[in-house]
């Protein structure tokens, strides 16, 4: 198992690589520990790509998730899936407001509540932003990729994928 899963904050991304890896063990790589060099410093893009190229060449099954374009279209070649979680933004927006405390990502509770407005307003420009985290470029990376793919529209839909 070669996967990527792509798609907005609160897409559902690490939840459902959570879930695939309790059915069929392989590594996880999110792609937020490669993309800064400390806080919100993002590293040299040809570094970040570098780090996931290193990390694949490490592992034999491996599921690879985040928001970043630019560090996946150099990599996309390795994947046998991609799965874009595209549930709309009321429901990641719904999922950043649920979300338990990340201590990998957040010192404490109270420094990731104190981020979620800036969170959710980034979430909530999904559909317009013109980077490379936005619809526009996850959808043109989907569909870029000539392997085996599938959209999810719906969080319900997540609990069909199998391997």
């Amino acid at each position: 198992m070669k996967v990527i899963i792509l798609g907005n904050a609160g897409a559902g991304k690490s939840t459902l690589a959570r879930k695939l890896i309790a059915r069929q063990p392989a590594a996880r790589l999110s792609l937020d520990e490669v993309a800064f060099q400390s806080g919100t410093e993002r590293r040299p893009l040809q570094d970040s790509v570098e780090a996931v190229k290193r990390w694949i060449s490490e592992q034999d099954s491996w599921i690879i998730e985040g928001c970043y374009a630019d560090i996946l279209e150099p990599v996309l070649g390795c994947a046998d899936e991609l799965i874009f979680l595209n549930p709309g933004v009321a429901a990641c927006m719904a999922h950043c407001r649920s979300r338990p405390w990340e201590p990998e990502k957040f010192s404490s509770r109270q420094e990731q509540d104190e981020n979620l407005d800036n969170l959710l307003q980034w979430v909530g420009s999904y559909d317009t932003r013109a980077d490379d985290y936005g619809l526009a470029r996850h959808r043109t990376l989907y569909e870029s990729f000539e392997g085996k793919k599938r959209e999810l529209c719906h969080p319900e839909a997540y609990e069909s994928v199998n391997w």
